[in-house]
């Protein structure tokens, strides 16, 4: 089998590429220097000459505020990139992984969202995320859409990485703490990836660690693992206003994955755990 992954030099990326490595399966690692995903033909020139069984795309425009004012941008990239990506592996016959996000939803009341809900995004990265999917929907049989939320990987910024930074200079912070979700640690999210890619069951899942909890929360058990004496005060949305739209319901349903035989990932307690220990080693 043979595997290309894009956005091979953001967080996710690069733990799906060591992954495949780790299982002996034959990769290929993509970003922007090897091709411009918004551009068919340099698209269409790099996948047709590797030729892989599947792809797992992973690159995408994340400025999520940002966004606000690149709009075009960002839709060039989550949108128009992933149709790209799509029309090729149609032509090909080659397996896709689109990863999507919980931005996707209206990320309104309590309940956890299953992945056949209806979709109702609040901001424009949400939604270049969205027209993605349909892209995949419309011209592939042969995929997997995997929405994933909260991710902290060991190569790129993130949220736990931003809050020890904070942390060593800092003995309060204000953190949200009426927008609940899961935190995604990429490297467990990629063992399931691969998992996936391996497979026939195709569809739509939801894929993050167990357990919910607050950014708050998030930032308490950071501070606690790594042994800082930070204070977190708990603030609303409304206290620290943002340029785009945030959820405040990420809550996910990942029966499905169970359901289709898959394993659900570590509980995001442990996840973050593993990862402090693992910076503190790294750096």
């Amino acid at each position: 089998m043979k595997v290309l992954v894009t956005g091979v030099g953001g967080q996710l990326g690069y733990d799906v590429m060591r992954e495949l490595h780790r299982q002996g399966i034959d990769c290929c690692g993509a970003d922007r220097a090897e091709f411009d995903i918004t551009d068919f033909a340099a698209t269409n020139e790099f996948i047709t000459n590797y030729m892989p069984d599947a792809v797992i795309h992973c690159s995408a425009y994340t400025a999520v505020d940002k966004a606000e004012d690149e709009t075009e941008l960002c839709r060039r990239v989550n949108a128009d990139g992933t149709e790209n990506i799509a029309k090729v592996c149609k032509a090909i016959n080659a397996k896709m992984i689109y990863i999507s996000t919980d931005y996707v939803f209206p990320g309104t009341g309590e309940q956890f969202y299953k992945p056949d809900d209806v979709t109702a995004p609040s901001n424009v990265y949400g939604q270049t995320k969205l027209e993605g999917e349909l892209a995949v929907k419309k011209l592939l049989r042969k995929y997997f859409i995997v929405r994933i939320s909260w991710v902290f990987g060991v190569n790129g910024n993130n949220f736990v990485k931003t809050m020890l930074k904070l942390g060593e200079t800092r003995k309060e912070l204000n953190v949200v703490a009426d927008q609940v979700g899961s935190p995604t640690y990429t490297a467990d999210l990629a063992v399931l990836l691969v998992d996936i890619v391996k497979t026939e069951r195709y569809g739509v899942y939801h894929a993050t660690n167990e357990g919910v909890c607050s950014w708050a929360d998030f930032a308490e058990k950071i501070f606690s693992v790594a042994d800082m004496d930070v204070k977190v005060n708990h603030i609303t949305s409304a206290e620290y206003p943002t340029k785009a739209v945030r959820p405040k319901n990420s809550r996910m349903s990942k029966d499905k994955l169970v359901k289709n035989g898959f394993a659900r990932l570590p509980k995001w307690e442990d996840a973050v755990e593993r990862y402090v220990d693992l910076l503190k080693n790294v750096y």
